[in-house]
């Protein structure tokens, strides 16, 4: 039968049913209509495949399978082709394992470095993350398997993701927080959209026709199935009205007969269910038809690709007195936990059991190894006693450090923006002992450096995947050049963030800022930085010449002047005429990754489309007057016809005229066109919306459910794991700080018992019990 005969012939009931997963990991079965299951997994960075589809369980336990770099490494080498063909590998593993649906690219903004899941975004640039990750959609599609598109939209920050609110104007949200996905959309065609958790300016994204069905499908063209993230469901007939196709994970019968209901009442045309039906039938039948095919995969071929983009994707941020690369038979000394056992990729759902794992220590053979701190970041006196000899005895001294991973994990962000003080220490002490010290960075968002003016040189390699202990060493002693570039803004100190008085401070996110993330507003406001949004250093140099603007193209010609082959990252930034309405000094609207031999030269060129100089203002408007296109520092003036936009009676003296201060309330409501007021929880109004946490601080009742889920989830676990082990500070917030609708999807709760346990949170006590 076809997706339109079985449709005709399935009940009401079915199809509802059909529009919810079978369990945790696979979509349901119907026999009698010939629909078979499909099996998905998350796979940001490599297949996490759980045999077992029934429950979580314990999250790293998974199929052995390749652990690519995540994609802040990824994004830093500013190489979609190298994506896409990272994508197609992780396709492959998956159809080896009957896997139909991919959970990943992430393409949510980083907006601000204390984001716990930063490591699975790209970058602060929407430009560059929908690039990406449309490279990495490619790749997938192209064996097969379905990639999934997540989190739709501005879901980015851990805190409450479950009930906040993301309060924004239209012009941020189209500008920065849509584009990435737009891009995403439009050049990957991915199968599946993944909707976010919390809201968006007042509605849960799983509820948000505007967002799912208006935008997503109707302007931007998308044919495949919206799935929520696990537990995001809100309401189930308005999710079914907004084009929300299918709920995961199996949540029994969660609002069913309200489903029901509002079909024979007319409230739900039934039309609506049979779109949802019909969207997820068509991906369901269409893996299942690839995956007859038998598939196998080569995982050293895998492990090799892993390294390729673990070396294309660290970025050198120092090389004083050209330190590096290190020769071959020079004393090393190697120190730090991390040289041993290397932080490598990042902790929550993305979590890869890797089929094979090269620690740092295994490619230095003759080095003097000192541990300097422990798993935890922490240090003793007789720890760094030990580096400082071990440096002294060495003509070089390599520190491995960086973020631990107890710091940043899928469910909670960070608290600051520091480096665990023994890291610090250490780096400290061995670059007093060590003149010629070199630090490798690995974490998966920029960390404050007070230490860098110490050291002579940096390798940043975010989260380098399992091939990342070698990768290191041919980074270092040069058999590979790094030719990384910076996807995201390093500010010398947390302060200096233009969302840092906000960010995490309320139930809701405020997105006060504006359009002012990352560079855009550092450029604006003359901010210094650590590093720059684009930097990165080689063992060899580039000179670029001769720009030119010819019709809507920009060509500059770019020569390697070195020593030894290289690869460049040439990037196009377009800067705005002046006057109007406000608008980022400079804005990235091209790149190109090319390799280039000792004396040889490209012309590399860039072809602009109305987009590159569009804003949002009530539709996509080109302001008309004269750009500048830059690249490599140098620049070529571009003419644009446009519109004439004058600035806003609201824009003057603004932060948004001239980011010369951290933005306020005030003017953000003024420029968002309404005033904005918090909802505080209040005992005896308490709904399925509200969380545990919440609730507790006024209800007894749910101060001693707390009790007996931190018993659950503690029990087993070592006694001085329970405080920082960020498996468990995840499924903390994924049940305390869940709203009750979101437990009763997950743990299958009874409608009567979620009534009850209200009841008595409010107050009625007696009435909770019967």
């Amino acid at each position: 039968m076809n997706t339109e005969e079985i449709i005709s012939k399935m009940t009401l009931e079915d199809k509802i049913k059909f529009c919810t997963g079978k369990n945790f990991w696979e979509t349901a079965e119907f026999e009698k209509y010939g629909i078979p299951g499909l099996f998905m997994c998350d796979g940001p960075h490599g297949l996490r495949k759980q045999e077992d589809a029934e429950n979580m369980g314990d999250i790293n336990d998974s199929c052995p399978a390749t652990c690519f770099p995540t994609a802040v490494t990824t994004a830093s080498s500013l190489d979609t082709e190298l994506a896409e063909r990272v994508g197609a590998a992780i396709g492959e593993e998956a159809a080896a394992h009957g896997v139909g649906l991919l959970l990943g690219p992430g393409a949510n903004l980083k907006r601000n470095p204390l984001c716990g899941r930063n490591f699975e975004y790209f970058s602060e640039d929407p430009y560059l993350s929908g690039k990406i990750a449309a490279g990495f959609i490619r790749g997938t599609e192209s064996k097969g398997v379905g990639a999934t598109l997540k989190h739709f939209a501005a879901n980015s920050q851990e805190l409450l993701r479950f009930t906040s609110d993301g309060i924004m104007d239209m012009r941020t949200l189209r500008e920065l927080y849509l584009t990435a996905f737009e891009i995403a959309v439009k050049e990957g065609k991915p199968s599946a959209v993944m909707c976010a958790y919390p809201k968006l300016n007042g509605t849960y994204c799983s509820d948000n026709r505007e967002l799912l069905t208006d935008i997503l499908r109707d302007e931007w063209g998308f044919e495949g199935m919206v799935v929520t993230d696990w537990g995001a469901l809100n309401d189930r007939t308005k999710a079914l009205k907004a084009g929300c196709d299918l709920t995961m994970p199996g949540c029994g019968n969660y609002m069913e007969k309200a489903v029901i209901n509002a079909v024979k009442d007319g409230s739900l045309p039934e039309e609506c269910i049979d779109k949802s039906v019909r969207r997820i039938l068509e991906l369901v039948l269409r893996e299942n038809e690839a995956l007859k095919q038998p598939r196998s995969c080569d995982y050293e071929a895998h492990h090799a690709l892993a390294r390729e983009a673990a070396l294309k994707g660290a970025v050198l941020l120092k090389n004083e007195d050209k330190l590096l690369p290190l020769k071959e038979q020079s004393k090393i000394a190697l120190i730090g936990a991390m040289a041993r056992e290397m932080r490598y990729q990042g902790a929550g759902s993305s979590h890869i059991n890797p089929v094979k794992l090269s620690q740092p220590i295994d490619y230095f053979p003759d080095c003097i190894y000192a541990q300097g701190c422990d798993d935890s970041g922490d240090t003793t006196e007789a720890l760094i006693a030990e580096a400082v000899e071990a440096a002294k005895k060495a003509e070089a001294a390599v520190i491995f450090a960086g973020l631990p991973a107890s710091f940043e994990s899928e469910g909670f962000d960070r608290s600051d923006m520091r480096m665990p003080e023994g890291h610090i220490r250490m780096i400290n002490a061995v670059s007093e002992a060590n003149a010629n010290t070199v630090v490798v960075l690995l974490c998966g968002s920029p960390v404050e450096c007070p230490w860098a003016d110490k050291v002579k040189a940096i390798l940043y390699m975010g989260l380098p995947g399992q091939a990342g202990g070698e990768a290191a060493a041919e980074l270092l002693y040069g058999r590979a050049n790094p030719c990384g570039r910076l996807s995201e803004s390093w500010p010398l100190k947390y302060e200096d963030v233009p969302s840092s008085e906000i960010y995490g401070k309320g139930r809701d996110a405020l997105y006060e800022e504006g359009i002012y993330v990352g560079y855009r507003y550092y450029d604006k406001a003359g901010i210094p930085l650590r590093w720059p949004f684009g930097y990165g250093l080689s063992y060899t140099d580039f000179e670029y010449s001769d720009i030119k603007a010819d019709g809507n193209s920009i060509s500059v010609t770019v020569k390697n002047i070195g020593p030894m082959q290289g690869e460049e990252a040439v990037c196009l930034y377009i800067m705005p005429p002046e006057g109007g309405i406000h608008r980022p000094n400079r804005e990235l609207k091209g790149f190109k990754k090319i390799s280039l031999q000792p004396g040889e030269s490209k012309t590399v060129s860039f072809t602009l489309c109305d987009r590159s100089f569009a804003i949002w203002n009530d539709g996509w408007v080109i302001p008309g007057g004269i750009y500048t296109c830059v690249i490599g520092g140098l620049s070529v003036l571009f003419p644009r016809e446009g519109a004439c936009i004058p600035a806003p009676e609201w824009q003057k003296g603004s932060f948004y005229e001239g980011a010369s201060t951290k933005p306020r309330q005030s003017e953000w409501e003024a420029m968002l066109g309404r005033a904005y007021s918090v909802s505080k929880p209040q005992k005896g109004f308490f709904t399925r919306e509200n969380t545990i946490s919440e609730m507790k601080k006024e209800s007894t009742v749910m101060k001693i459910v707390s009790f007996f889920i931190l018993c659950a989830l503690t029990k087993g676990r070592p006694r001085k794991a329970k405080s920082d082990e960020p498996e468990l500070r995840m499924m903390l917030a994924m049940t305390m700080e869940s709203p009750l609708k979101t437990m009763q999807m997950f743990g299958g709760l009874g409608d009567n018992i979620v009534q009850g346990l209200l009841k008595m949170a409010n107050g009625h006590f007696f009435k909770g019990i019967f």
